[in-house]
């Protein structure tokens, strides 16, 4: 999984054992124990591609995806980059870093400053990562918004005064002012109605085309990951459990997680969503993992082998990955 080359194309991203735990204390700050948000994450991303992350509400894709950006340093594992090693850079390194790779947060207003305008907020990453004079900055900005599809006069708006899919578009804008290579979008359309949300994805696949993007696609929305994903990864409790092309995970999913994440998608005018969804219970608690399968607790098919072996994420029919003994064993 962490080939500079893979299928034919050119990775841009390569992670291999990539591990993220959090330290929990207790009422004296003594450490007792951790929280393994992210445990052993190796991944591949295409130069060029949009691979999309999905999975519960603290499973990790936040979590990895901010690992991966450098907001949190890893506890183990390697994060290479257009070839070079990341994890572990220097301030003054991951600055440099951070002019190819690029990360949106879930919510756009949170990340712009309410007490400058529009204009400043777009103006700031050029004046940290560039050595542009004034003029040059101020003709990159008006030609990133008009590519976002904001009039000029936005730039002396404050972030309070324009809308939420606004505020998405001059994250937008902000981020591709220093010409990334690769965007992180974390939950990019949460919070939006859903005729914003159509106008912001198609913005995506345009700013794609236009700036040569590859994207990493994290989102609990698995209706718009399978139209805008090529590929798709299934996170649960910090691990990745099943890997492939979109279309034929959604097709025919292997991971008993997978398949019962897929049976809740609402059908129009088809079967009611709790038919065959069958998926109980809350996730275990990521600071007591139990033994084997971390998803045994709620699989319908587990037994004895699951409780003794952690699964390993396997290659098995063309470009698939699955992380279930039992869909292993089965394979013919």
């Amino acid at each position: 999984m962490s080939r500079k080359k893979m299928d034919g194309y050119e990775s841009i991203l390569a992670i291999e054992k990539l591990s993220k735990w959090f330290p929990i204390t207790n009422a004296w700050n003594r450490k007792v124990g951790n929280l393994k948000a992210i445990d052993g994450v190796s991944l591949t991303v295409k130069k060029g591609e949009i691979i999309g992350v999905v999975g519960e509400s603290g499973c990790g894709k936040s979590t990895l995806g901010k690992t991966i950006m450098g907001i949190h340093h890893p506890t183990s594992g390697s994060i290479n980059f257009e070839g070079r090693e990341v994890a572990g850079l220097s301030p003054f390194q991951s600055r440099q870093l951070r002019k190819r790779l690029q990360y949106t947060y879930q919510d756009p207003g949170s990340s712009l400053d309410p007490r400058w305008k529009i204009g400043r907020s777009l103006d700031e990453p050029l004046k940290i990562h560039t050595s542009l004079p004034r003029e040059e900055r101020h003709t990159r900005v008006r030609e990133i918004l008009e590519a976002v599809n904001l009039p000029e006069s936005h730039l002396q708006l404050y972030p309070h005064e324009i809308s939420g899919g606004q505020q998405r578009r001059v994250g937008l804008a902000r981020i591709l002012t220093l010409h990334p290579s690769l965007v992180i979008l974390d939950e990019p359309t949460s919070g939006l109605d859903v005729s914003v949300q159509a106008t912001i994805l198609k913005l995506f696949l345009d700013l794609k085309k236009k700036f040569d993007l590859t994207y990493v696609f994290i989102s609990h929305d698995l209706s718009v990951v399978r139209m805008m994903c090529d590929r798709i990864a299934v996170m649960y409790l910090g691990r990745i459990v099943e890997l492939g092309p979109t279309e034929e995970v959604f097709n025919s999913p292997r991971h008993p997680y997978t398949q019962s994440l897929l049976s809740a998608i609402p059908q129009i005018g088809g079967k009611r969503v709790t038919e065959h969804f069958w998926l109980e219970g809350e996730p275990p608690d990521p600071s007591r993992l139990p033994s084997g399968c971390s998803f045994r607790t709620r699989c319908p098919f587990q037994d004895r082998a699951c409780e003794l072996e952690v699964p390993s994420l396997v290659n098995n029919v063309g470009y698939r990955w699955d992380a279930c003994v039992h869909s292993q064993k089965n394979l013919v």
